[in-house]
């Protein structure tokens, strides 16, 4: 069986995707957190990178999920807050898929967001998307024609974080989507699996908008 690397793969559209991704692959579920099937790993460690690579072998199927927050106006972001955003959500990707022994015809799908297009708040979180999506485009160019190099960026997805927010807001947040609902954990895992797939192979340097249609919005 092939075999696929998932980090941020303890929860949410991590967790979502090892899953559907397990149907076909062996999958590495790479996080922090330690839980039944996990391998615990720093992805922005050089140390536990390698373990990781030494763990998957010859790698099909890269999915750069693992991610933070660290939300503030940008008049009261901190240094901090800024680099360790960048560096989880964009510096680890890039220093994983550089990492990975890929087998010929491979896939990368990293996990941008919607966020990438402009967030108030979250200038970090923005910025970190906003890269993926470049460094998507440009490996895209380096990697081919061997492995195809892709991203995704969804919008409000259901989770840990939305069901905590006030009922309100995430209402009115749901109100400005045209299909009127928040995605699920697993509706952005089948598209990933699509784009990771052979049916996709055909594509590479491509972000694909899972917004419910929000992006269309005034």
């Amino acid at each position: 069986m092939s075999t696929a690397i998932v980090t941020g793969a303890a929860r949410g559209i991590g967790k979502a995707v090892a899953d559907r991704l397990s149907a076909d692959h062996d999958v590495l579920r790479v996080d922090l957190a330690p839980g039944e099937g996990i391998f615990v790993a720093d992805v922005t460690d050089p140390e536990a990178r390698a373990r990781i690579v030494e763990a998957a072998g010859e790698v099909d199927v890269l999915v750069n999920n693992a991610g933070i927050t660290r939300d503030a106006r940008i008049v009261k972001m901190t240094e901090e807050q800024f680099l360790s955003v960048i560096t989880v959500n964009l510096g680890a990707a890039y220093e994983l898929t550089r990492a990975v022994s890929f087998a010929d015809g491979a896939s990368v799908v990293s996990l941008a967001s919607r966020a990438y297009l402009g967030n108030f708040g979250q200038f970090n979180y923005s910025a970190s998307k906003g890269g993926l999506v470049g460094m998507t485009r440009a490996l895209a160019l380096e990697l081919a024609p061997r492995v195809r190099v892709n991203a995704i960026a969804p919008s409000l997805t259901a989770s840990e974080m939305t069901a905590a927010m006030p009922e309100k807001v995430l209402q009115k947040m749901i109100a400005s989507i045209p299909l009127g609902r928040q995605a699920e954990t697993e509706e952005i895992a089948e598209s990933i699996a699509a784009l990771a797939s052979p049916a996709m192979a055909y594509v590479t340097g491509q972000v694909l908008v899972a917004c419910g249609g929000r992006s269309l919005a005034p």
